[in-house]
């Protein structure tokens, strides 16, 4: 499992991403940052997206220890991409989802099986945390996921379990942001018509940007 160590005091790279920047900007200069060797910068960017790349995985696996699993797959190949990595105007964000889709996907080859199922009432989170009541919400809703095509199942997943900006899923699809947002917006119709609600309530507290 994926270890990190507290030993190193922030650089100034590291201090101005936590003062005035957007927050991916501030994730963007931390990654800069942390390929640069800087270890506090690396548990910050850990600390930031882990919660979100759990949720994501979770989403395509239903399995919370196949979730932590894929989660700390994803951090490993993070450290061995940092070194390439260059902030050209991708997010840090986008550029993370790119490789932790990469990751459940060669996971899901290699099993050649679709992922076992859960209870959902037991879903526990990076940080141990349970689901709890809104256990029986995130069931229906990821039940009804499984009846939207492949495109729309990602872009909820990346939207709403991963919480990016629609550019930013743009970005970790191949796709332009215009056609996320009309993705999207099928995507939550056919959610609807699934649940039998006027709106999907685990879905309502979701970004717009």
């Amino acid at each position: 499992m994926l270890t990190r160590t507290h030993h190193a005091a922030p650089d100034s790279a590291t201090a101005a991403a936590r003062e005035d920047d957007p927050p991916d900007r501030g994730l963007d200069h931390l990654a800069i940052a942390a390929r640069d060797g800087d270890s506090v910068a690396f548990d910050e960017l850990y600390a930031v997206c882990a919660p979100a790349v759990y949720r994501y995985c979770y989403a395509r696996t239903r399995n919370a220890a196949d979730a932590e699993d894929l989660l700390q797959q994803t951090f490993l190949r993070v450290v061995e991409a940092l070194p390439r990595y260059e902030d050209r105007g991708v997010p840090f964000r986008a550029w993370l989802f790119r490789i932790c889709r990469t990751v459940t996907i060669d996971a899901h080859r290699r099993r050649r099986t679709q992922f076992p199922l859960e209870e959902m009432d037991d879903v526990a989170g990076p940080t141990g945390n349970a689901a709890g009541e809104a256990g029986w919400m995130l069931a229906d809703v990821l039940d009804a996921i499984e009846h939207l095509t492949d495109d729309q199942r990602l872009v909820i997943q990346l939207r709403f379990f991963a919480d990016l900006s629609a550019r930013d899923a743009g970005i970790a699809m191949g796709r332009d942001e215009a056609a996320v947002r009309a993705l999207q917006g099928r995507a939550i119709a056919s959610l609807r018509r699934h649940l039998g609600v006027v709106a999907a309530p685990i879905l309502a507290s979701a970004a717009v940007a």
